[in-house]
């Protein structure tokens, strides 16, 4: 990014040990403004030089998470602020990526609980309060977005209040400071209406509300892994607050897993600091820091890198379990290979426990099959942004159908399936039709009220295998106006069968280019995926049937040749334009006799067996 270095740093180079530490989380439901309030906070530090060109939302730096407005990974910055350096980590806010906000909690001693003013507190916002409150952090509220119309600043905190509550809030975290901003336009204050000049109310309460890190100087060096990330220059690196002693470079050290046993030793070759948007080389730190570490090959995340004298490993924050789960196969359909390199599966392995070593609400493990991976994670969400980061890097894939993953009670020993609690935010006049879509897929409803503007707040508890898919289809039946999120409640008993799709598919009983006149002969049958001039092979789905039952049909047929012209019926024929589906819209989609091939070029929607025969056999299988 090419950030300048704080305001006062360079003063301040050779006092850096003696200064102040903060170290708090920016935790919030999604899209409540936490990036975009990270981003000022770093401007009016003097964190960036007058005039230097900084990107919007500058924190997220992955391309992905600026395409779709969110943050994926957590990230470290800090700010200097009369003499205390504030170490701030912009977690993510959306719940498949809650793996990284409950490690982060662990290394920070305070949270900024942001909550928009209309929105209020939402799903992803219990979800990690929670977290925050059990390891007995106390949150300083910040009421964002209070420039909106729409805006219920204190109808809010009442609301804040009453979660706190509802989660077992002691009276010390219920005691919280609010303050009320616009992290877009610059500005906080302590009354919605207060003085619209900077963001120092914000400073003033984390130095006042925060305690410092408990510092331990004298016991030898020790520190717990939180974030891990691969650096082309580096190896390994590995984040984490720094408990006990002194590290330094060139020193020997260990780590430790959960249980205590030597994962490796090695040598600290670099130790990184967080200045600004930067990480810059540092001479030594110490208790109460937060550093990134880089020279063990082996050591992940939850482990305790430490002195070799050290015995006993940190706890770690134990994480929720994965939801859901899907296959990743090598591509064998006709055309593998002919759009990406990276298409064997030794290096779609190697990719995926490369991604697993880093994320630890991922789970990969070996199929029957050597050519397949079962990769469990916490939602479509998650796993969506996985295939579109391996697509991008040249990998060819086929992708099963989402499965939820059960457990079974250790008692009865019945069938447990994950339970998400679903709140909705809908205009009035489609309130109907959501409760009736989510009553089909066994959900409940909760709660409904209405949240002003006239919307309705509808809160469900639905099993999270009823979801899948549902997204898509809850934006149609809104018209595009409807807000759904969804964060993990508990495990309950298996709830019975749920509808799938409705719809066949209309499937390629040839291989070739579609030709315009065959697609125009199948408009009929319904909705195609595919236009004029794109290859197909047998087996490939085209389309959308308009009834129950799958059909196969040739998109390669042509026109017979005649002597015989009728005037106007050559005309250039005009198609409807194909129904294009995003990653997560085929992978929602697809049944589970069908995969989803996902190339760097190419998404397609395909039977996993092509031959009409061998599908046949399958299907009399089934039967019997």
């Amino acid at each position: 990014m090419g950030a300048a270095p704080c305001r006062h740093y360079g003063a301040r180079q050779q006092k850096e040990t003696d200064m102040n530490i903060r170290n708090i989380a920016i935790i919030a439901h999604v899209d409540h403004g936490k990036t975009t309030l990270v981003d000022q906070l770093l401007r009016q530090s003097g964190t960036f030089r007058e005039g230097q060109k900084v990107a919007e939302r500058a924190m997220d730096s992955n391309e992905l998470e600026r395409e779709r407005g969110i943050t994926i990974l957590a990230k470290c910055t800090s700010v200097v602020w009369k003499d205390t350096r504030i170490n701030i980590v912009d977690t993510p806010g959306h719940a498949d990526f809650g793996g990284e906000v409950e490690r982060i909690l662990s290394m920070v001693d305070g949270v900024l609980l942001l909550v928009d003013a209309s929105e209020g507190p939402m799903p992803q916002t219990k979800f990690v309060t929670g977290k925050a409150l059990k390891l007995g952090l106390k949150p300083i509220v910040v009421v964002n977005k209070v420039d909106k119309p729409e805006q219920r600043a204190y109808d809010v905190q009442t609301e804040v209040f009453d979660l706190f509550t509802a989660l077992d809030a002691n009276d010390a975290q219920l005691d919280f400071p609010t303050l009320f901003a616009s992290a877009k336009n610059g500005w906080a204050a302590t009354e919605p209406d207060g003085a619209r000049e900077n963001m120092d109310v914000i400073y003033e309460a984390i130095l006042s509300h925060v305690e410092p890190p408990k510092v331990n100087m004298d016991a030898p060096f020790s520190m717990l892994a939180t974030t891990l990330e691969a650096d082309a220059y580096l190896g390994r690196v590995l984040t984490g607050r720094v408990e006990t002693g002194t590290v330094k470079p060139g020193m020997t050290i260990k780590a430790l897993d959960m249980d205590g046993s030597v994962v490796e030793q090695g040598r600290v070759t670099k130790l990184l600091a967080f200045r600004g948007l930067d990480r810059v080389p540092a001479e030594s730190a110490s208790s109460g820091d937060i550093v990134a570490i880089a020279g063990l090959q082996e050591a992940t995340v939850a482990d305790t890198l430490c002195d070799t004298s050290v015995e006993i490993p940190i706890k770690a924050q134990p994480v929720d379990p994965p939801t859901l789960a899907m296959t990743f196969a090598i591509n064998n359909s006709p055309l593998a290979g002919t759009e990406g390199d990276k298409v064997t599966s030794r290096v779609i392995r190697a990719r995926l426990m490369r991604e697993a070593e880093g994320n630890v609400a991922l789970r990969v493990t070996e199929t029957a099959d050597a050519d397949a991976f079962e990769v469990a994670g916490r939602g479509e969400l998650q796993l969506g942004v996985l295939i579109e980061q391996m697509r991008r890097e040249g990998f060819e894939l086929s992708i099963s159908r989402p499965r939820v993953l059960f457990q079974e009670d250790p008692e009865t020993g019945n069938r447990l399936e994950p339970l998400e609690e679903v709140t909705v935010d809908v205009d009035e006049e489609f309130s109907g039709i959501v409760v009736e879509a989510i009553s089909l897929r066994k959900g409940q409803m909760r709660e409904m009220r209405p949240s002003g503007g006239g919307k309705v707040r509808l809160i469900f508890h639905v099993p999270a295998r009823g979801l899948i898919g549902y997204h898509g289809e809850f934006l149609t039946e809104t018209r595009g106006t409807g807000i759904m999120a969804r964060a993990f409640n508990s495990y309950v008993p298996y709830a019975g069968p749920i509808p799938g799709r409705r719809n066949g598919v209309l499937i390629s009983n040839a291989s070739g280019k579609s030709v315009a006149y065959a697609l125009a002969g199948l408009e009929g049958r319904g909705p195609l995926f595919i236009g004029n001039g794109v290859k197909v092979y047998e087996g490939m789905i085209v389309g959308e049937h308009s009834r129950s039952g799958d059909l196969e049909v040739n998109p390669l047929k042509t026109k017979q040749l005649t002597n015989i012209r009728a005037s106007g019926t050559d005309e250039a024929i005009r198609l409807t334009p194909p129904r294009r589906m995003s990653l997560e819209q085929a992978i929602a989609y697809i049944g589970d006799d069908e995969l989803v091939e996902v190339t760097p070029e190419n998404i397609r929607l395909r039977k996993r067996l092509l031959n009409p025969h061998d599908r046949k056999k399958e299907s009399r299988k089934s039967e019997g």
